[in-house]
């Protein structure tokens, strides 16, 4: 949040993008192929006039597949008022090639008319809705809606915050393809997820 609020969130992001194709590129360098890798983007550098110069100069300068980065955002970017135009912005990065994912979906606005509006390619489900899946059927219910309206509209999904085996099995029989999650790997340095790899 500090660093949303001093606007330090716009070179320390760039960074990141910077670290994460690099890394995607080593990968690569040693015959691990990557399909995708993530960053998350904050609504601050979304809304910064040089955003999408920054993607396409990175892109450039690391050699990395514009369609193997993610850029996830979340639905607050989509209702900023202070950006000159969300929209237009996103549709640059889809030119691009860049691929885009709407983070933590379900608990924000969610408004399904800006599915129409936003070329979104990935929903990612909130990680509350995964987390009581086994005991409960609303969860369930909710969790199968979304599989099916975003196949309708030709959207991945991907399912945040698997925790046991249990949950990951329900997410499947739910039609849920993709699935992130603690009970499938934690976070970890560089190195140690080449090793795993």
């Amino acid at each position: 949040p500090i660093a949303e609020d001093t606007g330090l969130i716009v070179p320390l992001g760039a960074w990141v993008l910077e670290e994460a194709c690099r890394f995607h590129q080593d990968c690569a360098a040693r015959g691990l192929t990557l399909p995708m890798i993530s960053v998350n983007v904050s609504p601050r550098q979304c809304r910064d006039d040089n955003f999408v110069d920054l993607v396409r100069d990175t892109l450039s300068r690391t050699g990395m597949p514009a369609d193997r980065l993610h850029l996830e955002i979340t639905e607050s970017v989509m209702f900023d008022e202070t950006a000159s135009d969300p929209i237009e912005t996103l549709h640059a990065m889809k030119n691009l090639g860049v691929r885009l994912s709407l983070d933590d979906f379900g608990t924000g606005y969610s408004s399904l008319s800006n599915l129409k509006r936003f070329p979104i390619d990935t929903l990612k489900i909130d990680r509350s809705f995964v987390r009581d899946l086994e005991t409960n059927s609303d969860d369930r219910a909710l969790i199968e809606a979304i599989v099916v309206m975003a196949a309708r509209l030709d959207i991945e999904v991907i399912a945040e915050g698997a925790e046991t085996d249990g949950q990951c099995r329900l997410l499947l029989s739910l039609g849920c393809p993709r699935i992130q999650g603690y009970h499938l790997g934690r976070p970890m340095p560089g190195a140690d997820f080449v090793d795993v790899l």
